[in-house]
């Protein structure tokens, strides 16, 4: 009889071990949404993201990544997330300026040349206002913002040289302001969309073209359905990785400190990937058959310069100046 009762103790007692362990699993389970595909050049630094995060948590971490938008489309992770639950989602300073206007100036065009440059303004002091700002406008917390894409192009099916060449063309756009604003300015007529629907929405003629980072149109494959990149650079695409500010404040501070830090040392790893493949997927568009054209951006320049006065970012516009002459 004793050892009956010293068994089901022992049963017992390995059962609540196992209970407890598996809940605090599910504690540090981190769910990664993307748009981007796995080929990517960004893709590899959430792969590092994952095992470092794995090695330096010495596994309490578990992050699984979701490439095209698997979790569904990015604004409605930041609401899973905003709810509290353990996802995160690489998103642009548009959708999140929702929240907190300060993050919209970041996809505002021409703000900045490359990935040195915005670098600079998504690891300052500023920034980081902001990013305490969002905490308490969303409960979104940011892990980090240094997620370069690349420069954003436009891509359609016939010549573009100057902004009046856009005019009666229809234009795919994330929906933010800042982009619609900027699309607008450039003479197109913005209608947003998620950019999973795009290909079809190309092949199908609801629009007439769109515009995006080189990278994103060899992931999506739409040297298929388009004839012509113009090389604008009006957005400089910088996005970050933003999670749930209270599954975060669940965590132990350490295990916060590496995530953050992870985090940074992730989008350098995917940022500076990034640039150094956009002349090789450039000639790769060339070969698929894609006109890729240099023009003078300058006409492109001076018809967004009211996107900043139309939004109300005159002056956050000069305080980022000054960090980017820094």
């Amino acid at each position: 009889m004793k050892i009956s009762r010293l068994t089901t103790f022992i049963v017992s007692g390995v059962a609540g071990m196992t209970m407890a362990m598996a809940a605090h699993a599910a504690d540090y389970t981190l769910s990664v949404n993307t748009a981007l595909a796995t080929t990517d050049p960004l893709y590899k630094g959430l792969e590092a993201f994952v095992k470092n995060v794995d090695e330096r948590t010495k596994g309490q971490i578990k992050v699984t990544l979701f490439p095209n938008s698997q979790l569904g489309p990015d604004e409605d992770v930041l609401e899973q997330a905003r709810a509290g639950a353990p996802v995160a989602v690489i998103v642009d300073g548009g959708r999140l300026a929702v929240f907190e206007k300060e993050f919209g100036i970041l996809g505002a065009p021409y703000l900045a040349q490359g990935y040195d440059g915005i670098r600079k303004v998504v690891t300052s002091d500023l920034f980081e206002t902001w990013v305490q700002k969002l905490r308490k406008a969303s409960g979104h917390q940011v892990l980090s913002f240094n997620w370069w894409q690349g420069e954003r192009h436009l891509l359609t099916k016939k010549p573009i040289t100057k902004p009046a060449d856009l005019n009666g063309l229809v234009l795919r756009t994330p929906g933010a302001p800042v982009w619609t604003e900027t699309v607008k300015a450039m003479g197109g007529t913005p209608t947003p969309m998620p950019f999973s629907d795009v290909y079809s929405a190309l092949q199908l003629g609801t629009i007439d073209g769109t515009e995006a980072q080189l990278p994103a149109v060899i992931g999506a494959n739409l040297q298929e359905v388009i004839t012509h990149i113009t090389k604008t650079g009006h957005i400089n695409l910088i996005t970050g990785l933003v999670t749930s500010a209270a599954w975060f404040d669940s965590l132990p501070k350490d295990l916060q400190k590496i995530l953050r830090e992870e985090s940074l040392k992730a989008g350098d790893i995917a940022s500076y990937g990034t640039r150094d493949a956009l002349a090789s997927i450039e000639q790769q568009l060339k070969d698929d058959g894609v006109e890729v054209s240099e023009v003078d951006t300058t006409p492109f320049k001076e018809a967004t310069q009211g996107v900043y006065e139309k939004l109300g970012y005159s002056e956050l516009h000069k305080q980022v100046d000054k960090i980017l002459n820094q």
